[in-house]
């Protein structure tokens, strides 16, 4: 019994030592994985380090490159600087040898003359003596009538001389006058578009006509009487034309109906929508493009209301020509005449770029622009010579400064040029604006829109003030007061339009 005790005993010793022997390789061959993932595990580390490292000497190496290309760049900026004012520099010598000539040449005159005077004076007195022998004259006598003959013939000499220079100075004068402009005008190039009274309106298919109509013409309606434009719908295929005097309705009536087009819901409602929503988008895209201007001439920051209006002058014309590019014209000569003439370049470039700002405003407030102008840039403190240059340049005031005159002769050489302006346009654009103007200052009414070239005048008023009665009258009276003060061909329509709307909310 002891003796099978034993064997148990040493059976179960011989497997425990067993089971230690198969769980120590299985514990090695564990941790034999282990140590072979930890190195993987640090070889993946490593590679990613590796990685990471060279991405990050890419990014110095192209950040080096960047930076030595804008470092080339501003030494190339400051090398052509350099040659610029190098050239100013040897222009001033040139000027300052030409002074010193000139200088010369009056000192060695005015030696001359002095040393003529003496011989004058001499001659004098001797023919004095030979008078008082031969003529028996007193030598008062003969002193004051050698004195009144050298007077005379000095006067015809002096005025000879006077004539001679004043010449010279004319010639010189003009041909100064003309290599400035010459310099201005061919160092600078300016891109030209005449201003038309119609935009084209794309569509994708005729059928989008129909759509624009509406049942019984009512979103033509809508968009005529909202919009302030003449929608002009005939058989040219795939296009609508937008017909207004004034730009901006019309570029804001072609965005509306361009939303309209894309978005595929035409009927009043949305019309009204998406014009709220562009006439908004517009406001800011003005006050963008205004500020871009100042940025790029270097002329940032200025007044918000004056950047705006610079803005608005993309959509305002003067004789066919657009006032923004006829500003950006006026003021880019204006900075290169200042310049030949040694006047400040940058405060000529903003008295150009500020010269004709009123006429953002003639639209809506009417009067004179250079009224309207040089009363805003007085409220802003704007420098005196850019309030001198906006009265300069039509004559109002004379010029006082280099930088108004250069903005008055930019003026004159921007509109002058030929094709730069139509006179026929211009004196249709007032004709009509003269007919809006006559409706608006009606009491009661709320907008009026000149359409249908000139020949049909829109007139919204306010329902709670005016019956249907009152505006039978106001019609007449409109028709009447344009028949005594408007030069037009033909007959004028004036349609007063009167609508009540009701509306409640649902809660």
């Amino acid at each position: 019994m002891f003796e099978i005790i034993s064997v148990g005993a040493m059976g179960t010793l011989v497997g425990a030592g067993i089971s230690y022997v198969l769980l120590k390789r299985e514990n090695a061959k564990h941790i034999n994985l282990f140590v072979l993932e930890g190195k993987a595990k640090a070889n993946a580390i490593e590679f990613e380090a590796q990685k990471k490292l060279q991405d990050a000497q890419i990014k110095i190496k192209a950040n080096e490159l960047e930076l030595e290309k804008k470092f080339q760049e501003k030494i190339n900026e400051l090398e052509k600087k350099a040659r610029i004012l190098e050239e100013k520099r040897q222009n001033i010598e040139a000027q300052s040898q030409k002074i010193q000539g000139i200088k010369r040449r009056a000192i060695e005159k005015e030696e001359s003359l002095g040393r003529l005077i003496e011989q004058k004076e001499q001659k004098i007195h001797e023919i004095i003596e030979k008078m008082q022998h031969i003529a028996s004259m007193t030598k008062e006598e003969a002193k004051a009538y050698i004195l009144h003959r050298v007077e005379e013939q000095s006067k015809a000499e002096v005025a000879a001389i006077v004539r001679r220079y004043e010449r010279l100075a004319k010639e010189e004068g003009e041909r100064k006058a003309n290599y400035i402009i010459a310099q201005a005008t061919t160092r600078y190039a300016g891109d030209f578009a005449g201003e038309r009274l119609i935009n084209v309106v794309n569509l994708p298919s005729d059928e989008h006509k129909g759509r624009i109509i509406g049942k019984e013409g009512r979103n033509i309606k809508s968009l005529e009487t909202l919009l302030g434009v003449d929608i002009i719908i005939d058989e040219t295929p795939g296009v609508i034309i937008v017909s207004s005097f004034n730009l901006y309705r019309r570029a804001i009536a072609s965005r509306v109906i361009e939303l309209l087009i894309e978005d595929g819901r035409i009927h009043p409602a949305r019309i009204e929508e998406i014009y709220e929503s562009v006439t908004k988008e517009f406001e800011k895209k003005i006050y963008e493009e205004g500020e871009n201007i100042l940025i790029n001439l270097g002329l940032f920051p200025m007044e918000k209301e004056l950047v705006q209006l610079l803005g608005k002058l993309k959509y305002r014309a003067s004789y066919g020509q657009n006032s923004l590019a006829h500003t950006l014209e006026v003021a880019k000569l204006a900075a290169v005449m200042a310049a030949e003439m040694g006047g400040d370049e940058k405060l000529a470039l903003r008295a150009g770029l500020l010269h004709d700002i009123g006429k953002a405003l003639t639209q809506e407030e009417g009067g004179s622009h250079v009224e309207i102008g040089a009363k805003l840039c007085k409220k802003y403190n704007e420098h005196p010579v850019v309030i001198n240059a906006i009265y300069a340049h039509h004559g109002h005031e004379e010029p006082n400064s280099i930088e108004s005159a250069a903005v008055c002769a930019a003026d004159t050489i921007s509109a002058a040029r030929p094709g730069a302006r139509r006179e026929v346009l211009e004196n249709f654009t007032k004709r009509v604006k003269e007919l809006e103007v006559i409706a608006l200052s009606k009491a009661g009414v709320i907008s009026a829109y000149a359409i249908n070239a000139g020949r049909e005048i829109r007139v919204i008023v306010n329902s709670y003030e005016i019956n249907d009665n009152e505006a039978v009258v106001l019609s007449k009276s409109i028709a009447k007061e344009i028949e005594d003060k408007v030069q037009y061909p033909g007959e004028i329509k004036v349609n007063v339009i009167r609508e009540v709307r009701a509306e409640s909310m649902a809660r």
